[in-house]
């Protein structure tokens, strides 16, 4: 027989096995339906890609499309959470008469989710209506507020006529809101709730920011000044385009690292009084002076002709980059509320066929070194340990930003509790470190300290979803010293268009993650560049969110945690392994988009969590998993013979 026959009959034998192992491991059906949500909120539509900068015009409408994106896709997001929230409570509280008892039950709702303005109670047995209201009720103007009157009117009517109801959103003053109705199984009672939507603010703020689209921090503010990346020379950021060139640092203060030996307690008196400084921080080998009369470039005058340090550099600002089922193809479809509709991002990546090789390990920590996680976030609960905050030393890691509770989320929201999201780990416990103010900046200290303390505090993983154009060696001796302790470092490439590298993502310790869209190509806002060693998806990612809500938010800072989440999963396969070897499973397993080999839009492609995973153990495949990677070899070896003919 030719080889041509050989293969047509190894292909058919191949067909027929997939074919027979499929139908021997198809699930079974009860022939029961079920009725569909009506929401009208499909996966994300990918944003056009680009393979090179586009010029500031058309990088602002891309960018904007991206924010209106997120904002849209939280407004959906968080109205399917309110209304399993309100059935939730229907259910819970059907047959208590007690006022008191409902109250206990509409108070307990409100305190966890503030967002919750009104709650009215109506009994249509009774004939008796209870409103349980957790502020003032809003006041605008007359025509505002004959607005609202005219929804609360609607919502009632609904409920009456036995329908669930959801008004538009209406504006009264400066603040969105919108009434939901839904009556209970038995038809006998209704609640009425008013939803606060200030979280559509805060997402719109937050990517205005993360996006780039305006200039980020403001200058002045804490005596922040900006350089141009390049030659350090002062440039004033105007625009979120201008972004791409500017290094943000703080303008009277230094990082120095002194030759030899630290220098002694009379001679740090003597430099503090020199430049009208208070005394300096010190974390590892460098110290940061802060003057109250002399500029950065004064100080660096100043210890280079006087002390002849190592080093010296700026003070930098790092910015945010933000039932088990089994189906016919063995994938693990988890029933968090959100996934099938929302999360297009974890089957991109196999995170589902992935489950079935690792769900990860509570031994096995991942640090999330951002602006801290809101703590008692239900989607969260079980899954933070005790973390750490560098900008108020003694405090919790609580989040005011929003960002790290996202990325913390993409990571490790909990699995399979019929509640909001899925992270891509089931058991590793987040770490969260605070190294980002409430402005979602932070300095080259705080977010070194942070490093160096979940490296001392028994990460396996860290990630930064933050960065700078700026390449600090005070920030390198941080990452080396977590990568020299075998943790895996990963990083956000940033949010400019721009083939310029960012840090810590360039450092060669550090795995740099761009961004993938819903079609697998770049993200239009994506970084690129030699220095990129995997994507990952990062547009309107579906995450936690502060006040125990959920949005959806777009950058590479959303891309990272995705490749943080699947290293976690490798070293809890595969505890032995080390980080350089966990990050080379990661890169040699990724799916090739972009022209064959490493490129730098995609450097060796988008991470695949199961053909990773299946390589760190040793290339097993489970049963279950047979007819899917009969079909893999099936499909190599049509291309294979396409390619030959």
């Amino acid at each position: 027989m030719s080889r041509k026959n050989l293969t047509v009959a190894g292909l058919v034998t191949a067909a027929f096995t997939v074919a027979l192992l499929t139908f021997a491991l198809r699930p079974t059906t009860n022939g029961t339906t079920r009725e569909v949500a009506n929401v009208a909120v499909p996966n994300p539509a990918p944003t056009p890609a680009l393979h090179s900068a586009p010029n500031p015009s058309q990088e602002k409408t891309l960018k904007k499309s991206s924010l209106s994106q997120d904002v849209d896709a939280t407004d959906h997001l968080n109205r399917v959470d309110v209304s399993r929230h309100l059935t939730k409570l229907l259910s819970e509280t059907d047959g208590i008469a007690s006022l008191h008892d409902k109250s206990v039950y509409a108070k307990r709702l409100q305190q966890n989710h503030g967002f919750i303005t009104m709650l009215m109670w109506i009994d249509f047995r009774k004939h008796k209506t209870e409103t349980f209201k957790s502020s003032s009720f809003p006041r605008g103007t007359e025509q505002e507020n004959q607005q609202l009157q005219k929804y609360l009117k609607t919502a009632k009517s609904a409920i009456r006529g036995h329908q669930s109801y959801e008004s538009p959103t209406f504006s009264i003053g400066k603040e969105k809101y919108y009434f939901i109705a839904q009556r209970n199984e038995d038809k006998n009672v209704g609640i009425i709730a008013l939803i606060n939507q200030k979280v559509l603010g805060r997402v719109a703020d937050h990517q205005l920011k993360n996006l780039r689209l305006i200039p980020y921090p403001k200058e002045g503010k804490y005596r922040v000044e900006s350089v141009h990346t390049d030659n350090l020379k002062d440039i004033t950021v105007k625009t979120g385009h201008d972004n791409e060139n500017a290094s943000h640092f703080y303008e009277n203060e230094i990082v120095v690292r002194f030759r030899n030996n630290s220098p002694t307690p009379g001679q740090l008196q003597t430099i503090t009084a020199d430049i009208n400084g208070k005394k300096p921080r010190k974390l590892g080998y460098a110290y940061i002076f802060r003057s109250e009369k002399m500029t950065y470039y004064e100080l660096k005058d100043y210890f280079t002709n006087k002390w002849h340090p190592e080093y010296t550099e700026p003070h930098y600002m790092y910015l945010t980059n933000d039932t088990i089922s089994k189906n016919a193809e063995g994938t693990v479809t988890p029933n968090d509320m959100l996934f099938s509709t929302y999360q297009w991002n974890l089957p991109a990546i196999e995170t589902e066929l992935g489950w079935n090789l690792s769900k990860g390990s509570k031994e096995v920590i991942v640090a999330v070194v951002d602006t801290g996680v809101q703590i008692n976030h239900p989607d969260l609960k079980g899954k933070l340990l005790t973390g750490y905050n560098a900008i108020t030393n003694g405090s919790t890691p609580e989040d005011d930003v929003g960002h790290g509770t996202h990325v913390s989320g993409i990571i490790g929201a909990l699995v399979n509790n019929g509640e909001g999201v899925a992270g891509i780990s089931w058991y590793n416990k987040v770490l969260p470190v605070k190294a980002l103010d409430n402005s979602g900046a932070g300095t080259t200290y705080s977010v070194a300290e942070g490093i160096i303390w979940a490296a001392d505090n028994g990460a396996k993983v860290i990630n930064l979803s933050l960065g700078n154009y700026a390449d600090s060696q005070f920030l390198h001796d941080a990452i080396k010293y977590a990568y020299d302790r075998d943790i895996v470092l990963v990083s956000a490439a940033g949010n400019d268009n721009t083939e310029r590298p960012g840090f810590p993502a360039a450092y060669p310790e550090v795995i740099a993650v761009a961004a993938t869209n819903a079609s697998g190509e770049k993200a239009s806002f994506s970084n690129y560049g030699d220095y990129i060693d995997v994507t990952a998806p990062g547009e309107s990612i579906a995450s936690t969110y502060p006040d125990s809500q959920y949005a959806a938010l777009s950058g590479t800072s959303m891309a990272s945690p995705h490749v943080a989440a699947l290293a976690g999963l490798v070293r809890s396969l595969n505890p032995n392994l080390t980080n350089t070897e966990v990050m080379d499973l990661m890169t040699k397993n990724a799916v090739d988009l972009g022209t064959p080999g490493h490129d730098k839009y995609f450097g060796w492609g988008q991470v695949d969590i199961y053909k990773t995973l299946q390589a760190a153990s040793g290339n097993q495949v489970p049963l279950q998993l047979w007819p899917q990677h009969v079909q893999k070899q099936m499909k190599q070896l049509k291309q294979r013979f396409s390619n030959s003919k």
